[in-house]
């Protein structure tokens, strides 16, 4: 069965906290999901916002191949000719092919939130509906509160149903705006709607109770052809129904057409780019697209996986654009440790000698507090000098760090100014120099000191700068003197990478993790060290 899939995103997701995207974002957005297939892009609220506005005028001027564009808003309001309010206006100055009014299914936000009876609620549904459709080649009816109205009143919710079908509605939709239905509930309503009404049946759904993708797979097998939600679920309070989530069930696990065909691949992509855009983290434990999605780190899942993915993976992560991960750890055997060797183009039998001295080197330093699974690149270089294959390209004889704070603001003692200064005694090869540098924070005084020798000898680290750097306390118990672990991510424009420093002086921790991220770039390019 085709199930549509309505993206409401640059809508119900923007109203999420922390969610902000400019007119150029959206439009990009609009632009992605487009190719990956969606058949509904809710672009905004026309009206509500100048953002909203621009960006209904600018997207008339994009061509989108599979997805129609609409927009939302509310039913008229009480008391005002359609022609007169504002909302039902802005919608048809939009231009889109479809629009999506919302109106109150439930008697109880009729009467609280609008101030109005049963019955004139259902006139502004119907009438407002009429009206749209006399002008828009699409209406859809999304039925706000619909569940909470139909548990309370069974009768006026499918009245209100029936009033946006008498006004011409193409589709209704059903909404648990709240977000606090039951999976049994939704399947409930869904079946006596769809013995009720001919019109084809949507459904929108919040996760307040942590159901709203469960409510909308179980939307679905009672009988909706529309799906409502939001990219990695973000919206309004606990967010949205997670697109990411809903379409892979609803194509993989039952059979079902969501999006193009072969677009399934570009869902991962699509996940970690929005969030990227929307200046979010990706979620790691993500269902189907988090980088754990497909991670083994106990030795008996991992060479369980190696022989047949279906021993713990519920799909093929290519489906959906993810790779399984092996992940390493003082839990890993000797089968972790053979797989992490394969991804790094090293060939090492399960029972090469070299295995079982990684194994330990690993378990010994987990236990002082390192970890290696956001830090691949640390992990790499650690199983090369295991080996004995590693030869530094550069050696550490000394470093000094100061750090000098001072008042920046002579009339506000909270405003602090501050600089770092950095000396390093550093060797590559038979050359020992010393450098100093400044810099905006102690790593970064660090780091430039460390460039001015090095890049002289190896000139592709040019091109190497940081991407993220991260803190934890490993041991709160000491206060102050606590072990800390410091991760690094690195770039080099094409390839991202993690490194790891450990200690209880955070000078030395951060250390460690920067001259691993140079030293994995030589290593990854093939650089032959310096004599």
């Amino acid at each position: 069965m085709k199930i549509s899939i309505y993206d409401t995103t640059l809508r119900d997701g923007t109203q999420g906290e922390g969610v902000q995207l400019s007119v150029a974002d959206k439009l990009f957005v609009t632009e992605l999901l487009d190719d990956l297939g969606v058949a509904y892009i809710e672009g905004g609220w026309p009206g509500s916002n100048p953002r909203d506005e621009t960006y209904f005028t600018r997207v008339a001027r994009l061509r989108l191949d599979h997805a129609r564009l609409t927009a939302f808003g509310a039913t008229r309001r009480a008391g005002i000719h359609c022609d007169d309010d504002p909302s039902l206006q802005a919608m048809l100055r939009s231009g889109t092919p479809a629009v999506t009014i919302f109106g109150k299914s439930w008697e109880f936000q009729a009467s609280h939130a609008l101030g109005i009876s049963a019955e004139e609620n259902l006139e502004l549904v119907e009438d407002s509906v009429r009206y749209m459709k006399s002008r828009v080649e699409e209406v859809i009816f999304d039925a706000e509160h619909f569940f909470d109205g139909f548990k309370d009143d069974e009768q006026y919710a499918l009245s209100v149903l029936r009033a946006a079908i008498s006004g011409g509605a193409d589709q209704v939709v059903l909404c648990d705006t709240n977000g606090g239905t039951l999976t049994e509930e939704v399947t409930r309503a869904v079946k006596i709607v769809a013995e009720t009404v001919e019109v084809p049946l949507g459904v929108h759904t919040h996760n307040d109770a942590e159901m709203a993708v469960a409510n909308s797979v179980a939307a679905v097998a009672a009988g909706v052809t529309m799906v409502q939600g939001t990219i990695n679920g973000v919206g309004e309070r606990c967010g949205n129904a997670n697109l990411i989530s809903v379409i892979p069930a609803l194509e993989l696990k039952m059979g079902h057409t969501c999006l193009t065909e072969g677009k399934l691949k570009k869902l991962t992509h699509v996940a970690h780019t929005i969030d990227e855009i929307s200046n979010r983290p990706p979620q790691e434990s993500q269902p189907y697209v988090g980088r754990s999605a497909f991670a083994h780190k106990g030795g008996v899942h991992s060479n369980a996986v190696m022989k047949d993915h279906r021993t713990y993976e519920h799909i093929e992560p290519v489906a959906v654009g993810n790779r399984h991960r092996f992940l390493v750890s003082d839990l890993s055997g000797r089968a972790s440790i053979h797989l992490k060797a394969k991804e790094f183009g090293i060939e090492l039998t399960p029972d090469d000698p070299s295995v079982e001295k990684i194994l330990s080197r690993l378990k010994v330093l987990e236990n002082e507090g390192y970890q290696f699974e956001g830090a691949e690149a640390s992990f790499k270089l650690m199983m090369d000098r295991a080996c004995g294959r590693h030869t530094p390209y550069f050696n550490l004889h000394d470093l000094e760090v100061k750090v000098c704070v001072g008042r920046g603001d002579q009339n506000d003692p909270l405003m602090l100014s501050s600089t770092a200064d950095a000396c390093i005694k550093l060797g590559v090869g038979d050359v020992r120099a010393e450098v100093r540098s400044e810099g905006d924070g102690p790593v970064h005084a660090i780091d430039r000191a460390l460039r001015k020798l090095i890049d002289k000898f190896y000139p592709g680290l040019k091109n190497v700068y940081l991407v993220d750097y991260k803190v934890r306390v490993l041991s709160g118990g000491k206060a102050t003197a606590s072990v800390v672990r410091v991760l690094i991510i690195s770039s080099d424009g094409t390839d991202e990478w993690g490194t790891v420093g450990v200690s209880d002086n955070i000078i030395e921790a951060s250390w460690q993790a920067l001259a691993d991220a140079l030293e994995y770039k030589l290593v990854k390019d093939g650089v032959v060290p310096h004599t």
